[in-house]
């Protein structure tokens, strides 16, 4: 299914951003910035979330800010990284547990179930789009930062379960974000603090840590790795590499709308309209802005400029998949859950 560009716009062109606000009450400043801007969407994180009445307040609020249906993203994987916590939503799992801890071949349904669940609160606090799953591979040296959020050690179970976490997502009306193409389970370092680089050769990388992002290359939209990988591009990120960018698109095979992971985080080198740009012009569709700053981010929207026509076109894809779901039976599906992991 496809939805008009048109639609996606809503008149002006969006900017190539994704932007976040910096608390759980929209102000008078981000308000008038944001209709400004006109980024393609937002993401909210802990420290925009209250409770439930509150935070579809702030959706509603931000979407009537750039007049039109704009996604509205979270980084909801479960485990340490769920920005929607207890009292108010489930606690979750780390995905890897959740594997680990699943009966014999159920894994797969039980996270179809987990993700289900999770997309069906996302909606009803007016969040459309999902930052998982994650396709990265867990190694031994995995950073500690990454380690538990992959869903297995080899790129077979890691393909397997992140396609039941997206249908299960899909399901529910909400888009998922494959993350971190083309690969992140390698990196020693936390790519929050320092840029890491992965050293194995190219002919290992698509035979392992590339291979369930190529098995996933239909999903509907991407988020960039900020990892150098020395065998393709010694000089730069993924995100800011054009030679990287080349290959998730031609030899991995992904069309879908491809964002950067968090243009702030200190693996990427100069400002951040700079970091933008790079992006952009490596061939990212969407830079994602994630820590609020008005300066910042009106940095950024002058770096990035408007959507190309593909990147509108693809959004205008990805878009379209957010259709209501049916209602479900939260405590059939929970208990059903429970079981599966019980063995």
């Amino acid at each position: 299914m496809r939805s008009d560009p048109d639609e996606v716009a809503g008149g002006a062109r969006p900017s190539a951003t994704i932007l976040g606000c910096a608390g759980p009450v929209l102000s008078q400043d981000e308000a008038a910035f944001f209709r400004a801007a006109n980024p393609l969407g937002f993401i909210v994180f802990a420290r925009n979330v209250a409770d439930p009445e509150q935070l579809r307040r702030l959706t509603g609020e931000l979407r009537e800010a750039v007049g039109r249906d704009a996604p509205v993203l979270v980084d909801q994987e479960g485990g340490r990284v769920q920005r929607l916590r207890a009292p108010y939503w489930r606690e979750w799992l780390p995905p890897l547990d959740q594997v680990e801890a699943s009966a014999p071949g159920a894994m797969e349904r039980g996270l179809w179930l987990r993700y289900r669940l999770i997309a069906d609160e996302l909606r009803r606090v007016g969040i459309d789009a999902d930052c998982a799953p994650s396709a990265d591979i867990a190694c031994a040296d995995t950073h500690p930062f990454l380690r538990n959020r992959c869903f297995g050690s080899d790129a077979a179970t890691v393909t397997r379960a992140a396609r039941a976490a997206a249908d299960g997502l899909l399901a529910g009306g909400v888009i998922p974000i494959l993350k971190h193409m083309p690969g992140h389970g390698r990196a020693v370092a936390d790519s929050h603090l320092e840029l890491p680089t992965v050293t194995a050769p190219e002919a290992d990388l698509m035979r392992t840590d590339f291979a369930p992002f190529a098995a996933l290359n239909d999903l509907p939209v991407g988020m960039t790795a900020h990892i150098r990988f020395a065998a393709i591009d010694p000089d730069r990120p993924a995100t800011a590499s054009p030679a990287m960018i080349d290959l998730i698109r031609r030899r991995i095979g992904f069309q879908g709308l491809l964002l950067t992971d968090d243009i702030s985080m200190q693996a990427l080198s100069g400002t951040v309209p700079e970091r933008a740009r790079r992006a952009i012009a490596a061939g990212c569709d969407i830079v994602l802005h994630c820590n609020g700053t008005l300066d910042e981010m009106a940095a950024t929207v002058a770096a990035t400029g408007p959507m190309s026509d593909a990147a509108l076109r693809r959004a205008a894809t990805a878009l379209a998949l957010r259709e209501a779901a049916e209602p479900i039976d939260t405590a059939l599906l929970e208990a059903e859950l429970e079981a599966l992991l019980k063995g």
